[in-house]
């Protein structure tokens, strides 16, 4: 028996919904075989509201994780948490080294429920090393903002701009995460490959215990390109299992609850409509 192997650069979220706990778990549920390599580790204080620690790995043992990683040959790979500047340098020349044109960028910029940028610097950062590489990058509606250098995105118009602005940075294709926060009933992300513009919607569901769904969505998408589906396919899957992973969402305890990685292959997964716009 042979699996594809998938390969998640990112940190690590002790609590277990998101970074490279939720990759692993959406690798394993597309039926990849994943890998990764450490770049920060987060705690939560659970004294003081579960505010985050952020503790970045020294850059050598990040190398000899990718290298590990790269060693045996990898079908496709991810990005997520990056500490710093240097950081992402290191995964872009990770990227050129891996030989996979399947690359999803995930350009995470804050923890969930903080508020401060990780590391100002690493925008540009981003925009120059990675961005060129991704297959597919998938930035909420706050990084899009930063990415595209203009206020965050509020309206389906405003995220056509964004998504136009980062494609030119090099990235093949944009997904915007609009999610709930687009008005109406549906959760809306904006799909765009440098020609068209589609609306990829799902009924929004009333749940707070939707934390990994980013980390989620991005680890799907990689998965699917790992195992051969066209990039837009891999977006539409991967929207109806991280929507249907939010639905099955639960609550770990006072401050957060993380969303439901299985839920898509016990309960089945709803329906995503896809719009040209």
């Amino acid at each position: 028996m042979t699996m594809k192997k998938t390969l998640t650069i990112a940190g690590s979220d002790t609590s277990g919904g998101a970074g490279i706990a939720a990759d692993l778990k959406t690798f394993q549920e597309h039926g990849t075989y994943g890998m990764t390599a450490l770049t920060v580790v987060v705690t939560m204080d659970p004294n003081n509201h579960w505010a985050h620690g952020v503790y970045a790995l020294p850059t050598d043992v990040l190398q000899r994780q990718i290298d590990t990683a790269l060693s045996t040959g990898i079908d496709a790979m991810k990005t997520g948490m990056l500490a710093n500047e240097e950081v992402i340098q290191l995964a872009g020349r990770a990227i050129e080294q891996s030989g996979t044109t399947h690359v999803v960028i995930d350009p995470v910029m804050v923890c969930k429920g903080e508020d401060d940028v990780l590391n100002p610097g690493n925008t540009d950062a981003m925009i120059e090393y990675l961005l060129p590489h991704a297959e597919v990058t998938t930035p909420n509606l706050f990084e899009a903002g930063q990415l595209a250098r203009m206020k965050t995105p509020k309206t389906l118009d405003d995220m056509k701009e964004a998504a136009e602005r980062i494609h030119a940075y090099g990235a093949r294709t944009v997904v915007i995460k609009g999610g709930s926060a687009i008005e109406g009933d549906e959760a809306v992300d904006l799909f765009y490959d440098g020609t068209k513009h589609y609306a990829l919607k799902v009924n929004k569901v009333k749940s707070h215990w939707n934390h990994g769904a980013g980390c989620t969505f991005a680890a799907a998408i990689t998965a699917n390109l790992a195992n051969g589906l066209s990039t837009k396919e891999a977006v539409i899957e991967a929207k109806a299992f991280v929507a249907a992973a939010i639905e099955h969402g639960w609550r770990l305890n006072d401050y957060v609850g993380p969303v439901m990685h299985g839920a898509a292959n016990r309960y089945g997964r709803p329906d995503v409509t896809v719009e040209r716009i």
